[in-house]
């Protein structure tokens, strides 16, 4: 095997429309039954952000084992079907371990328990995808020893993965500690791990940039979803709130933050969308859509919720509207695999390396 990173082939099979639609529709409907504004808050304020019979009905519609191998008792979709339902999840705020999962399914496809949901892993990238630095760890032979920071979802993983120039490395949650962090957005909660050694190595770097360039992508679809369902609350409630006998959303002021906003947040799903459609293809300029869809996505929810927050006034500053809920999901996952200026310099230099 090689350590050169490279992208492997992402999925099996890809559904033609029609089969996308119902995909999308049943992840819709399971959501909207199972993920209510009251089951988020329910779940973001238990003492694990975790509700295992929400997780269990999404192993069921397979939703977890979207693109885990057919062998390993996933569906073995790719990207472009991984990106629509992460626009549900996102619309919906899901508080899920399902973009860890994605990302493990994507390092280390035939881990037993991964595909059906009976077991969850997290992720921690060191080395060039660690893009905060601080994580301390090292790797000696199958030891690895140290501290992860700000891996997502590690305080509910059974295995932890450990992506890094030596390879990818499964350390069982017996042989870590966890530290829960405070974070701003509790619907997506994240752990210090301190590592006490014992690991498999269970494969080569070749799998994480492709690993990661997925992440970026399943966070993209669910930045383009939650943007998108932020404008939707905040037109819904322009239309209907009344000021001087008139529904504040025939003001000019308002018509025009509500267009300015309608941009973002369809310049977000084109731009999901086409990182998604062109990891599925590898074409030529993949890199450049998905560092695009990194900085575009990010920067378009973070203004969709900010904004959509004045457009709601001072209710949507109170603790019971849900507009602040997306406002906190979007700027902690503007966060998550580095912020707008990385994914800015990062697309500038593959476009300068292209030219």
């Amino acid at each position: 095997m090689t350590d050169t990173l490279v992208r492997p082939s992402v999925s099996e099979r890809t559904l033609d429309a029609d089969d996308r639609a119902a995909l999308v529709d049943s992840m819709r409907r399971l959501l909207a039954d199972r993920c209510t504004e009251a089951d988020v808050r329910r779940i973001m304020d238990s003492e694990s952000g975790h509700d295992p019979a929400l997780w269990q009905s999404l192993a069921d519609l397979g939703v977890v084992g979207l693109i885990a191998p057919e062998s390993a008792g996933g569906a073995g979709l790719g990207p472009v079907e991984l990106g629509l339902v992460m626009e549900e999840a996102g619309a919906a705020l899901l508080p899920a371990p399902l973009l860890s999962t994605v990302i493990a399914t994507m390092l280390a496809p035939d881990l037993p328990g991964l595909a059906d949901g009976s077991r969850i892993a997290a992720v921690a990238f060191l080395d060039r995808f660690d893009w905060t630095g601080r994580s301390a760890v090292r790797i000696e032979g199958e030891c690895v020893t140290g501290t992860a920071r700000f891996v997502p979802d590690a305080a509910i993983a059974d295995t932890i993965l450990v992506a890094a120039d030596k390879g990818i490395f499964a350390v069982e949650r017996e042989h870590a500690d966890f530290t829960p962090l405070p974070v701003f957005d509790r619907t997506r909660r994240m752990a210090d791990v301190s590592f006490r050694g014992p690991a498999r190595r269970i494969g080569d770097a070749s799998r994480i940039k492709a690993a990661h360039d997925l992440g970026i992508v399943a966070l993209a679809g669910e930045q383009a979803g939650g943007a998108r369902r932020m404008l939707e609350l905040a037109v819904a409630y322009a239309t209907d709130r009344h000021q001087f006998g008139r529904a504040i959303g025939s003001f000019q002021a308002i018509k025009h933050m509500a267009a300015d906003l309608l941009l973002e947040s369809e310049s977000a799903t084109s731009a999901a969308r086409d990182a998604a459609r062109q990891l599925a293809d590898d074409t030529p300029t993949a890199d450049a859509a998905v560092a695009l869809a990194a900085f575009a996505c990010a920067d378009a929810f973070v203004r969709v919720a900010k904004d959509g927050i004045q457009m709601h006034g001072g209710i949507a500053f109170t603790w019971e509207h849900p507009a602040h809920l997306y406002l906190r999901r979007a700027r902690s996952g503007a966060q998550l695999f580095g912020d707008s200026t990385v994914w800015r310099e990062a697309y500038i230099g593959v476009l300068e390396a292209q030219a």
